[in-house]
């Protein structure tokens, strides 16, 4: 809901700009130029920033891909930021990542030797059409 709400504050800003100077004052250029830099930061800013702080904070969705030769274990916050686990049985590692729509600022730490199923009696199966 506060995406709705973020996306509708922006498209208020540029109609704005686009009528209040475009349209009012007759000054197309610099008007078109105002809302493209409107558009531009307001979506940046999305991207970049507002997402994970919209769905921490105030609830909403996020659609993360978890790559095919790892298997998910874990998410959790820390701060405004979301870190994920997941295992690769191929290197027998655990990636616990950062996630970051830009891939800047990335956080990542490698696990080396973790077989996070020791010790549970499960087994993962070797041949991806056992799945």
């Amino acid at each position: 809901m506060i995406t709705y709400l973020y996306w509708f504050l922006v498209a208020v800003l540029v109609i704005g700009a686009l009528f209040g100077i475009g349209v009012r004052l007759g000054k197309w250029k610099p008007a078109l130029i105002i809302a493209a830099v409107i558009w531009l930061v307001a979506t940046l800013a999305y991207y970049f920033w507002l997402e994970q702080i919209f769905v921490k904070r105030f609830g909403g969705t996020m659609n993360i891909k978890v790559p095919e030769e790892q298997y998910h274990i874990g998410a959790t916050w820390k701060g405004d930021n979301l870190w994920i686990q997941n295992y690769n049985p191929e290197t027998n590692e655990c990636i616990f990542q950062e996630y970051s729509r830009g891939n800047m600022l990335e956080g990542k730490v490698v696990l080396k030797n973790c077989d996070p199923l020791q010790g549970t009696g499960m087994v993962l199966p070797k041949d991806p059409t056992l799945q």
